[in-house]
C-alpha cells in the first residue's frame, strides 16, 4: 500500500509538471495586461509603452496598458500583486514601490522578470528660481528655513526618497511637495508653481532642452547620457548622494517558471536591439537588460540601500 501510494503521489506531480509545460507553451493566447502604476506620460510610462510597444509583437499578442496611479504606486501595484500568477498580467516595477511595510504587499507576492533601464533622479528647478548650482539651492534653504519647496512623486517613490535623503545629509529645511506622478510634477515645474523638483529625465527632458526646465543636479555615479553637461551630486559637492530609478517588469508570485523565462528572453533581445536603445537613451534612461535573478538581487540590495531611511522616517503609507 505504501508503495502505491508513493506511485500515486510521484504520477500526480508528473501530471501537475506536464499541465503547466503545456500552459507555458500556449502562452500566450489571449491579450496581457500591463499594469503601469503611475498617470500617464510619466517616465515609468514612457518606458512602459516603449518595451509594450516592442513586446507584444515577439509575444504574438497585445499589451493593453493600464494605468493605475495612486499612493505613490501602491495602488497598482497591490493590484497586481493580488492578480492571478498566469502571465496575463504584468506591472511595472521600480525602486523603492516595495520597501514601506504597509502597502498591503511585499516583495515576495512577486516574481521579477527582468530589468528595463536605469535613469538617475535629477533635481530640477524653474529657471526663475535664483539658484543654479546645488550649492546655491542649499544656501537658499539654509537662509530661509522652510521657504523653499521641491516637488516630487509620493512615497514610496525613489524620487520622494531622494528628497528625504537630502534633508537627512545636509540638514535642509526643505518643504515636500508631493504629486500624484512626474507628469503633473512637470507639468507644475514648466508652470512655475513649484520652484524646485526631484524628477526623472524622460517627462522632463523636451522642457530641459528648451529651456523651461533647468536641470540643476543628477544623482547618480556618473552624468547621465541624455543630460552630458548636468553635473552629478559628488561633482556638486555632495558626495554619496545617488538614487539611480531600476524600471522592470514583474509578474504575481507563482507565475509559472518557463512563462517568465519567455517574456524575459523577449525582454533581453528587444533592449539590446539598436532602435530600442536609442529610444530609452532618448527617454533619459540607460539600457539595462538582465535575468530574471539579476532583477531578483537588484531589488534586494536597494532595499537594504533604502530601507534604514524609511525607519529613520517611520513611512506610513495611508
Amino acid at each position: 500500500m505504501r508503495t502505491l501510494r508513493a506511485a500515486a503521489i510521484l504520477l500526480a506531480i508528473v501530471l501537475l509538471v506536464c499541465a503547466g509545460a503545456a500552459r507555458a507553451d500556449e502562452y500566450p493566447n489571449r491579450p496581457i495586461t500591463l499594469i503601469v502604476p503611475y498617470p500617464a506620460g510619466g517616465g515609468v510610462d514612457t518606458i512602459a509603452r516603449i518595451m509594450a510597444a516592442k513586446l507584444a509583437p515577439a509575444l504574438g499578442q497585445q499589451i493593453i496598458i493600464e494605468n493605475r496611479p495612486g499612493a505613490g504606486a501602491v495602488i497598482g501595484t497591490r493590484a497586481a500583486a493580488k492578480a492571478t500568477p498566469d502571465g496575463y498580467t504584468l506591472v511595472m516595477f521600480t525602486t523603492g514601490i516595495s520597501l514601506p511595510a504597509n502597502t498591503g504587499y511585499e516583495v515576495k507576492d512577486f516574481a521579477p522578470i527582468g530589468t528595463i533601464s536605469s535613469t538617475p533622479i535629477v533635481l530640477m528647478a524653474h529657471p526663475s528660481l535664483p539658484a543654479t548650482t546645488l550649492a546655491d539651492v542649499l544656501a537658499m534653504a539654509k537662509k530661509e528655513p522652510g521657504k523653499l519647496s521641491v516637488g516630487t512623486p509620493p512615497p514610496p517613490t525613489l524620487n520622494y526618497f531622494a528628497a528625504e535623503l537630502l534633508k537627512v545629509m545636509t540638514g535642509a529645511d526643505i518643504t515636500i511637495v508631493t504629486y500624484k506622478g512626474t507628469g503633473p510634477l512637470t507639468n507644475d515645474v514648466v508652470g512655475g508653481h513649484v520652484p524646485l523638483a526631484f524628477n526623472t529625465i524622460a517627462p522632463a527632458l523636451g522642457n530641459i532642452q528648451s529651456g523651461k526646465i533647468r536641470a540643476i543636479a543628477v544623482a547618480a555615479p556618473k552624468r547621465a547620457a541624455a543630460l552630458p553637461d548636468v553635473p552629478t551630486a559628488a561633482e556638486s559637492g555632495l558626495p554619496g548622494f545617488e538614487a539611480v530609478l531600476h524600471y522592470g517588469i514583474a509578474a504575481p508570485a507563482g507565475t509559472p517558471r518557463p512563462i517568465v523565462e519567455r517574456i524575459n528572453k523577449e525582454m533581453r533581445a528587444i533592449i539590446a536591439a539598436d532602435d530600442t536603445a536609442k529610444r530609452i537613451v532618448s527617454d533619459g534612461g540607460d539600457p539595462a537588460p538582465g535575468t530574471p535573478e539579476d532583477y531578483a538581487a537588484l531589488i534586494a540590495r536597494d532595499e537594504a540601500k533604502w530601507g534604514d531611511l524609511i525607519r529613520k522616517l517611520g513611512l506610513v503609507i495611508n
